[in-house]
This record gives structure tokens, C-alpha cells and sequence, in this order.
């Protein structure tokens, strides 16, 4: 019966590991039809389209080149259409390109790619993309898996996500592990021979020696981490990515939404006249107050200022609800700013009259108003300013000349070099007699809390890239704002662009995190080691091919991820010490007995018994271990190393061979008489037992001491130790279990000798703790000068 007991635990292990590749498999074709399916919902079921003349309703799947088809405002695009009519026609791509502005489109003709790109070409409209303003005809010129989001998703399917980390550490600590304990076993075989006795004994140490309770940890560990970091608003879809985390040691990040607010907001104002002013607040909403040299500037208490206000607002197509924007984001700025001045019930005062709507060729926008009559423009300061023959000048109008117009391009330049968004505007009777009224800068702000979180990474050797299509000026604004970013990609928002940049990092031993919201990054968020979709902007297929959700597009939340992930892989190195400790004690000790002709210390029962400590509550309860806030100032760790590093290996061997030489010592104590009775193997088998549970005790940080981090912190530890005590003392006392486990009662002075002795592991280890937190602090103070002149030098 205890020989089939034997085979029952490694038997029903193998069974868990083939449910788990079946299930995984499952899992993995489930998302890959997801995929599938995201791509559908992008393709509206029906849409306009013209045959034999006449616009009929057909579903989409329907078209093929070559077909006509009609968009208005409101219409998914349904395939790649070639437009030729377009009237004021604006695109929204983001679910394509990741950015949140829209893209107008025109009918004129576009020289071809050189890369091969249709994207680039404002004379296409895409499949899945929506229509903002505007309406337009196109022909068909690619559908389904022939359009641009279907060589998207082909390049997706294509891409393998990468083995993790922890994956290939698992896999080498196993065959390492399996080499170590066959090794050992094996060795048996030529010390004794055979027989039923030894047979017996033999799988019982087969049990001892194979780590199975290594997968469920892994597994439980992982969970728990997944569990807690859906509290910090980020949803984990693969349990290895977590531990993942911990050794990422590059993040490739989007600027707009994940390190920026995603909010135009306007910060400065340039008066025609010279005026500086400064805007505070952020977002759209009334919050926050226009400053000129100290003093609030509100309603009309300044003219110039208020004049620029005015037509920015009256030269507008956005609204604000409740604090909500509906139009173009830039435009929200300048509503917002109207806001804060108390103007924005400016634009009721105007009838419009006329429209002229911006368009990427022109570059500006404006309204002629009547009652009164009066036109108002916005837009690029070089296309404004040929419209312009006055300035504006403390409420005069003066001629515009050349010393004038130098200054504002000075001006312009200077705002633009600071990351700003440059607007210019102005007003007047018509297009070709306006007066110039000033500048705004426009900026999406940081995050609040992302430079303390880039700044945390950096210092712990994570490398932040930022990838954008933006200017160079505003990534590098951006860039220094947050206080520094390693490298700035400003590239196309082509997949291929961004696959490239991920698989350099990854080919140069880069562990690599990719944030993106678009469709066009799912092919690179699968590519990388830990994808992350942005929870609120992100496409559904975004976040299909994604590893990782924030839930809140919030920045900070990745360096919260990293803190888990290298916390729950210190758990895991934990469990391995306490287990591997264990297992080479119970094996040296029986070997070691055996070579000096001792009989066995420790029965069968008893090595099933210490098995179950080994692998039950007290090792899983390391598992749990919270957190150390600490940890995110630790450098990644090297992909390349092992879990069995040096420093672990040599704290693994002391621990054993105290754990050895001290229960040899009592077996040989109580072993004077050359007689084996069950009080020899009790003291033996105790003594065993409670150096598990000092052991135990000392491997819960591998850095700290265990009244640093608290002898409660763990309160699963602590019942997990006080529950393994109270069994022990049951197989002691209780004669059912006597007989099972052939022991005798002990005395309290057997037990006070005992708990002596074993705690002497956990005292040996916390010396070596203290030595090696003494020999760090030396090594930091040695090199922090250098590293802080290193910091900023770069």
C-alpha cells in the first residue's frame, strides 16, 4: 500500500502537466479565432454601395475591387477604398495608426511609396477606420485579408510570442533538478542490494528527491500575482508575463495617452503686441487661470489676449459637455481656454456665414461671420501670416512689415522647440486684409506621477524608448519633461516600423515591453516579450494580441507590474531554496548513512512525511510572501542566469549540510548503544522536522532579515508552520499514528534540546544575511559618486 502511495504523487503530477499543455493549446487557438472575430466587428455589415448606377445597401463581405462606394459622416470605412470625391473629408485612424487626431483626406494624386506603404497616402481610405466630417466616393481596391488590416493580421498570425523567461529558467531548473536526483538515487544501486526493504526506501526517496510541488508554487504564485494586480488596474492574461516583468529591462512606450494625458491643452499665449502670457489647468474643462506677469487675466480686462481667445473660439467646431470633449482635440484646447477666461459664450454671439474648413494642404481654418461681419482664421503661422497685412497693437492696427514678421517666425520657432503645438490666428473684414492677432502653444501634457515612475526605472536600469510619430521637437520636449528618455523613435506608424525596432532590441538581449492601442501595434505587441494594451484607447484587437491590459492607459501601472514581477519571482527562488535544502538533506543524509554503515535514520513513512512538509503549507506559504517595496530598485535580472545562481547555491549547501550534520549528530547521540529503537528514529525524524521549519523561516527573503520584514507579515507562513508543528506532535503522541510512523512520546526537555539545536540553520543563514547587506552597502557607497556624475552626463 505505501509502495502504490509512492507512485500516486509523481503519477498524478504527470497527469496535471498533460492538462496543462492541452489546455493551454485549447486556450491559444480560442484567441486566435478572437482575433479573427475582432477583425469582423471592424467591417460594418452593410454599406453604401453604387450598381448600375444606383446607391444600393450590401453587405460588406459583398464588395469586391473595382466597386463604388458612398461615405458619410458616421461610416466605417467597409475595404480599402481609392477616393475620387472627397468633400471636407476627415478620417478617423486610430484604430489603425494608434493616433487620435483625425486625418483629413483629399482626391489628389500621391506619389507611390518607397517603402511599399499605402498608409502615407491621404488619397486612401482604410478598412475599419470612421468617418468623422466630410463625405466621399472611392473605388475598391483591397478587401478582407487583401486590405491593409488584413496584412496586419497576417503579420500577427505569423509572429510567435516568445518564450518567457521564467519559462526557460523552469525548464533548466528542471533538467538540472532530474540530472541532480537520479544522480543521487541512482548511487543506491550500488550500495546495497535490492531488496523488498530497499525497494521500499528507495521510492520514498524518489518522492523526496522530485521537486512536483515546484509547479503548483509556480502556479499559485503567479495567480496570486495576477490577482493582485487587477487591484492596481491592469489585467494579466498569461500567468508567466507576470514574473516576466521583473527582468524587463527595456520598455518601448507610446507618448500619446500612455506618457502624456492624452489632452490638448494650451499652456502659453503670444500677443501680436509682445505679451507672454502663461495658461495653468489641464484638460477640458474650466479648471485653471490665464497669468500675465503675475495677475489673472479674465473676460475683457485685456484685449489682446481676449482677441486671440475670441478667435480661437469663434473659429471652432468642438464642444465641450461636461467636461467631455465631442470634435478635434486641438480645438477642445481652445474652447477650454475660453473657459478659463469666462468667453466661451462668445461663439452665440456669431452667425456664420461662410466656412472654410481646414484641409492638410491649407493648413488653417476659418469663418466669415455676419452680425457683425467679421472673419476669423486659425491655423499653421506660415499660411496664416499670408493672409495678414496689419497686426494687432494694444487695440490699434498697424501695418504689418518685415522687422514684424521676423519676430513672430523667431517666436514660433522657440515655441515649437519647446514641444509646443503652434497655432497662429486672426480676424478681420476679409481673408486678404486679416489682422494678426498671436500665437498659442498647444501641448499634451505628462502623466501626473510618470516622471517619478520613469525616473524610478532608469535608476534601476530599465531603459524607456519612446516610440512616436510626432515632431522630433515635441518627442524630445516630451522626453525631457518627464525628465529623461533613453531613445526617442519618431517613426511612421507602420506595424513593420515598429516590429523592426522590438526585434533589434530583442536580437541584442533585450527583455522587451511594448505599449500600444492601435491595430497597426498588434503585430509588434505579440512580438515582444510583454505586449501591453491601453484599456481605454486601445482596439479590441489591440488588446486581443496584447499580454498585458492597463485599465487605465496609466504608465505608472507597468512600473507596479515590474514590482510584482520581481517580487514573485524572489518567492519563487524562496520555494526553491527551503525545497532544494530540504531534498539534498534527506538524500546526503540517508547516502551518508548507508556509506558509514549506519542503519537507515529515517523510515519510509517518515521521508513520505517530511515529502508532504517539503511540498505542502509551509513550502507553498512561501509562495505568498508579500511584495518587498524595495525590490523595484533592484536591476532587472540577466535573461542568461540561472535560478540556482552561486550566491543561492551556497546558501542552499549550508543550509543542508547543517540540516545533516546536525540530525546525523542526534542519531548518533541516541544511537550509542548500536541498537535502533523507535525513540532513535523519533528524535531523528523531529529533529529533521524542526530544522524544516527554521529553514523555512529563514529562506522567506533571500536579502532581509526575518524581524525586517516581520515575523507576521506572512500570516499564511505562520499557520502554514504552526499546523506542520501540530502534526509532527501528533505523529508523536498520538498511538494510531505511532504505529504508522514507529515513534514514541517524547519529554519536553527533548523537545526544549531540539528546538536549540535546529534553530542554529536559521541563525547561520541570518549571519550570512548580515554579511552580505554589510558588503553591499560598501559596494554602493564606493560607486554612487560615479553613478550620479554617470546620471548626469547622460
Amino acid at each position: 500500500m505505501a509502495i502504490w502511495n509512492s507512485f500516486i504523487s509523481p503519477t498524478f503530477v504527470f497527469l496535471q502537466a498533460i492538462l496543462i499543455v492541452v489546455t493551454v493549446a485549447f486556450v491559444q487557438e480560442y484567441r486566435s479565432e478572437k482575433s479573427l472575430e475582432e477583425l469582423s466587428k471592424l467591417v460594418p455589415p452593410e454599406c453604401h454601395c453604387v450598381r448600375e448606377g444606383r446607391v444600393e445597401h450590401t453587405l460588406a463581405r459583398d464588395l469586391v475591387p473595382g466597386d463604388t462606394v458612398c461615405l458619410s459622416v458616421g461610416d466605417r470605412v467597409p475595404a480599402d477604398l481609392r477616393l475620387f470625391e472627397a468633400v471636407d473629408l476627415s478620417i478617423d485612424e486610430s484604430s489603425l495608426t494608434g493616433e487620435t487626431a483625425p486625418c483629413s483626406k483629399s482626391t489628389a494624386p500621391q506619389p507611390a511609396a518607397t517603402n511599399g506603404d499605402l498608409t502615407s497616402r491621404s488619397n486612401i481610405a482604410f478598412m475599419g477606420t470612421l468617418v468623422r466630417c466630410g463625405k466621399a466616393k472611392g473605388i475598391v481596391i483591397g478587401t478582407g485579408e487583401n486590405s491593409e488590416f488584413g496584412e496586419v493580421f497576417k503579420m500577427m498570425q505569423a509572429e510567435e510570442a516568445p518564450k518567457t523567461p521564467l519559462q526557460k529558467s523552469m525548464d533548466l531548473l528542471g533538467k538540472q533538478l532530474s540530472l541532480y536526483s537520479f544522480g543521487i538515487i541512482g548511487n543506491r544501486n550500488y550500495v546495497k542490494e535490492l531488496q523488498d526493504l530497499y525497494i521500499y526506501l528507495h521510492y520514498s526517496l524518489a518522492v523526496a528527491a522530485i521537486p512536483e510541488g515546484l509547479p503548483i508554487v509556480v502556479t499559485v504564485t503567479l495567480a496570486l500575482g495576477v490577482m493582485r494586480m487587477v487591484k492596481k488596474r491592469a489585467i494579466v492574461k498569461k500567468l508567466p508575463i507576470v514574473e516576466t516583468l521583473g527582468c524587463c529591462n527595456v520598455i518601448c512606450s507610446d507618448k500619446t495617452g500612455t506618457l502624456t494625458k492624452n489632452e490638448m491643452t494650451v499652456t502659453h499665449i503670444f500677443t501680436s503686441d509682445g505679451q507672454h502670457a502663461e495658461v495653468t489647468g489641464v484638460g477640458y474643462n474650466r479648471f485653471g487661470e490665464v497669468m500675465l506677469d503675475g495677475e489673472i487675466i479674465h473676460g475683457f480686462n485685456n484685449p489682446s489676449i481676449s482677441k486671440i481667445v475670441e478667435a480661437g473660439c469663434v473659429c471652432n467646431d468642438a464642444l465641450i459637455r461636461n467636461n467631455t470633449l465631442m470634435g478635434k482635440p486641438t480645438e477642445g484646447a481652445l474652447i477650454a481656454l475660453a473657459m478659463k477666461m469666462g468667453l466661451d459664450g462668445l461663439q452665440e454671439d456669431y452667425v456664420r456665414k461662410a466656412e472654410y474648413p481646414f484641409s492638410s494642404e491649407q493648413k488653417w481654418m476659418a469663418v466669415k461671420c455676419d452680425k457683425p461681419e467679421v472673419c476669423f482664421m486659425k491655423g499653421a503661422y506660415e499660411q496664416v501670416i499670408r493672409y495678414c497685412t496689419s497686426y494687432n497693437c494694444k487695440g490699434q492696427t498697424l501695418p504689418l512689415v518685415q522687422q514684424q514678421r521676423e519676430q513672430y517666425q523667431q517666436e514660433k520657432t522657440s515655441m515649437g522647440s519647446a514641444g509646443l503645438r503652434v497655432l497662429a490666428l486672426a480676424s478681420g473684414p476679409e481673408l486678404g486684409q486679416l489682422t494678426f492677432l498671436g500665437l498659442v502653444g498647444i501641448i499634451d501634457p505628462p502623466r501626473t506621477g510618470v516622471k517619478e515612475a520613469v525616473t524610478t526605472l532608469i535608476t534601476s536600469g530599465v531603459a524607456i524608448k519612446m516610440i512616436t510619430g510626432d515632431s522630433q521637437e515635441t518627442a524630445v520636449a516630451i522626453g525631457i519633461a518627464i525628465l529623461y528618455i533613453s531613445q526617442i523613435f519618431t517613426t511612421s506608424s507602420f506595424p513593420r516600423h515598429k516590429l523592426k525596432i522590438i526585434k533589434s532590441l530583442q536580437n541584442n538581449g533585450a527583455v522587451v515591453a511594448m505599449t500600444g492601442d492601435g491595430v497597426n501595434d498588434a503585430v509588434a505587441l505579440k512580438a515582444a516579450d510583454i505586449g501591453v494594451a491601453m484599456g481605454q484607447t486601445g482596439t479590441d484587437v489591440c488588446k486581443e494580441a496584447a499580454d498585458m491590459i492597463l485599465v487605465d492607459d496609466d504608465f505608472q501601472t507597468i512600473m507596479s507590474a515590474i514590482e510584482e514581477g520581481k517580487g514573485i519571482y524572489n518567492n519563487i527562488k524562496n520555494f526553491v531554496r527551503f525545497q532544494l535544502s530540504t531534498s539534498i538533506a534527506a538524500l546526503t543524509l540517508i547516502s551518508l548513512a548507508t556509506l558509514m554503515n549506519f542503519p537507515n535514520p529515517l523510515n519510509a513513512m517518515q521521508i513520505l512525511w517530511i515529502n508532504i512538509i517539503m511540498d505542502g503549507p509551509p513550502a507553498q506559504s512561501l509562495g505568498v510572501e508579500p511584495v518587498d517595496k524595495d525590490v523595484i530598485r533592484k536591476p532587472p535580472r540577466n535573461l542568461k542566469d540561472s535560478i540556482l545562481t552561486k550566491n543561492l547555491i551556497v546558501k542552499i549547501l549550508v543550509s543542508s549540510i547543517i540540516i545533516v550534520c546536525g540530525t546525523l549528530f542526534v542519531f548518533w547521540r541516541e544511537l550509542r548503544d548500536n541498537v535502533i529503537t523507535p525513540r532513535d528514529t523519533t528524535m531523528t525524524f523531529t529533529c529533521f522536522v524542526f530544522f524544516d521549519m527554521f529553514n523555512a523561516l529563514s529562506s522567506r527573503s533571500q536579502a532581509k532579515s526575518v524581524f525586517e520584514i516581520g515575523l507576521c507579515s506572512n500570516k499564511m507562513f505562520c499557520y502554514a508552520v504552526l499546523g506542520s508543528i501540530m502534526g509532527q506532535l501528533l505523529v508523536i503522541y498520538f498511538p494510531p499514528l505511532q504505529k504508522v510512523f514507529q515513534t514514541e512520546s517524547l519529554s519536553v526537555l527533548d523537545l526544549l534540546f531540539l528546538l536549540g539545536l535546529t534553530s542554529s540553520v536559521c541563525i547561520v543563514t541570518e549571519i550570512i544575511k548580515k554579511f552580505e547587506r554589510s558588503k553591499e552597502k560598501i559596494q554602493k557607497r564606493g560607486s554612487s559618486s560615479l553613478s550620479t556624475s554617470s546620471f548626469l552626463d547622460v
